[in-house]
């Protein structure tokens, strides 16, 4: 590999701020914040919105919709 054209590749810690866990993963990401870690260590870290950790999905979580309603609103508004 040529040197210097290549992405600093190191552990980056990802917040969830949904679930307000974090996981630890290596990345490219650019970030100058940092967070002391559970082990010790000191890393860069994202925060994000939803993860795996919070998206429905994920968690078994997921709202099931009433289309029940919605569909007899439509047919009687448009006959049948």
């Amino acid at each position: 590999m040529k040197e210097g054209i290549h992405p600093e590749y190191r552990p980056v810690v990802f917040r969830d701020a949904g679930s307000n866990q974090s996981f630890i993963i290596r990345s490219t990401v650019k970030t100058r914040e940092t967070v002391k870690h559970t082990d010790g260590e000191t890393y860069p870290v994202i925060t994000l919105d939803t993860s795996h950790l919070s998206h429905p999905f994920y968690t078994g979580k997921t709202r099931v919709t009433d289309t029940g309603g919605r569909i007899d609103k439509f047919k009687k508004r448009y006959g049948k």
